[in-house]
């Protein structure tokens, strides 16, 4: 075990590290400055059991009920080693709907560098046949250290392309499904697509042959009925890819720890929020739907102009707190030189905002 390993496991107490998943990496990737959650997320740290430990639990995430009625969804779609699937995909694609189909489940065994290698094999045999492979294992560099995803499902071979199939439980009524759940399924499916590419790189194969439009199964309207969507995931791809490469390496990043930082389950919560607050985050109000430590981080922000968000943080060019933003506004305080066209703004703003409340100029 590397040092970097050990510190790491002493930050999580000793616990065994909770594993990646794409939509952990999506929610890192959304927040590439946040210290404390890529530090928090290296390490493997439980975050959910973290919040909750610290008196900040995290408000978001799939029902028990969600869960299970997404299970029964995946399984009726897979049924019969695909068939209805593959015609759904097929015919999305526009292309004919082969007479069959080689399904192969590379999903269930506990051993992930088995599991890899078989994924690996499966994803690169040279064939031309139609295929659909089920839960394979594939890995993407986050952060200095490699990550094992699992999508639901890759259809290979239909029209010359893998594409990526990812099956929600969330309804496409009338043609339309909710924006926000499309685009996180659209972050996780690029997550998918990327690694998958990096696979075929590694093997000397041609990565454009994962397509960059995956294919989206929900149930149409509130029935069961399955339904198909192509989502084009260039841009997801595009910011991912950025993303991943600004995030420093978690050796660099463990030297701006503290040696005494721990995320340990059996430390009292009084000493977890203390410890937690001396690794800079970096708060916005988009972390409370992505981050499970989002409630402790805007409890901490509080008064600070980070937690109103990242346009009026950029706006204000810097001025760190909302005390600082209101002195300047009424000019109790001289600006620096440096927020001199800020302090101007805010000045103005103030002066609109009387004439509002007064009805006249001030």
């Amino acid at each position: 075990m590397t040092s970097s390993e050990e510190r790491l496991a002493g930050i999580r107490g000793g616990v065994p590290a909770r594993r990646h998943n794409a939509r952990t990496i999506a929610a890192l990737t959304g927040n590439p400055g946040c210290t404390r959650r890529a530090v928090l997320d290296g390490a493997g740290v439980d975050k959910p059991a973290l919040a909750e430990r610290i008196g900040f639990p995290a408000r978001f995430g799939q029902s028990r009920f969600a869960i299970t009625r997404g299970n029964a969804f995946e399984a009726q779609v897979k049924a019969d080693g695909g068939v209805e699937l593959l015609r759904l995909v097929a015919e999305r694609l526009g292309v004919p709907v082969p007479e069959a189909a080689t399904w192969t489940d590379l999903g269930g065994a506990e051993d992930l560098p088995e599991r890899r290698d078989r994924s690996r094999e499966a994803l690169t045999a040279p064939g031309d046949g139609a295929a659909l492979f089920d839960h394979p294992l594939l890995a993407l560099d986050v952060a200095g250290g490699r990550v094992h995803l699992e999508p639901d499902l890759v259809a290979a071979r239909l029209a010359g392309r893998f594409h990526v199939v990812e099956v929600k439980s969330f309804p496409v009524i009338d043609g339309q499904a909710d924006p926000a759940k499309v685009s996180a399924a659209a972050i996780q499916s690029a997550v998918y697509v990327l690694a998958l590419r990096d696979l075929l790189t590694a093997a000397g194969q041609d990565p454009e042959l994962v397509s960059h439009e995956v294919v989206l199964v929900c149930p149409r309207d509130f029935a069961n009925q399955p339904v198909a969507s192509l989502v084009d995931v260039r841009k997801q791809l595009l910011v991912l890819r950025r993303q991943l490469d600004r995030m420093a390496r978690l050796d660099t990043l463990l030297a701006t720890v503290p040696e005494d930082f721990t995320a340990d389950p059996t430390a009292d919560p009084a000493t977890l929020r203390a410890r937690l607050s001396t690794v800079e985050a970096r708060y916005a109000p988009e972390c409370l739907a992505a981050c499970e430590l989002a409630y402790f981080c805007r409890h901490e922000a509080r008064g600070q102009t980070a937690a109103l968000g990242r346009p009026v943080r950029e706006a204000l060019g810097g001025i760190a707190t909302v005390d600082d933003v209101l002195a300047l506004a009424v000019g109790e305080r001289t600006p620096e030189p440096d927020r001199e066209e800020a302090a101007a703004l805010l000045r103005a703003a103030a002066r609109l905002r009387a004439d509002a409340l007064t009805g006249h100029p001030a």
